[in-house]
């Protein structure tokens, strides 16, 4: 993830769950500290983060309909999944994933 991904993230993260988010924010959703951890958030903004930390954001990611569902999350997909049921299971996922990021904000 480079560092116009995580901005870009940030803003369609903000989309997904109607607000916009800060880099305080950020740096919650990645376990940092909303003070000292907004520093690295916008030093990451320019470098891009650990690949650590953009695998956790790539799964929070899920969150907006901008980025895909990741293949191991992908249930719905699947044979014994009726078609007609896949569009609503996908968007129930991901009102889980924002439920989880608004959880992770306070």
């Amino acid at each position: 993830m480079t560092g116009h991904e995580l901005k870009q993230l940030r803003a369609d993260l903000g989309d997904a769950i109607g607000r916009p988010l800060s880099v305080a924010d950020m740096a919650k959703l990645c376990g940092l500290a909303a003070d000292a951890g907004a520093n690295m958030i916008r030093r990451w903004e320019v470098t891009g983060p650990s690949k650590q930390v953009a695998e956790q954001l790539r799964v929070l990611a899920m969150a907006s309909d901008r980025h895909p569902i990741l293949d191991n999350f992908n249930i719905f997909d699947r044979h014994n999944v009726p078609e007609t049921e896949r569009p609503a299971r996908r968007e129930a996922f991901r009102e889980q994933m924002r439920d989880e990021v608004r959880r992770r904000l306070g």
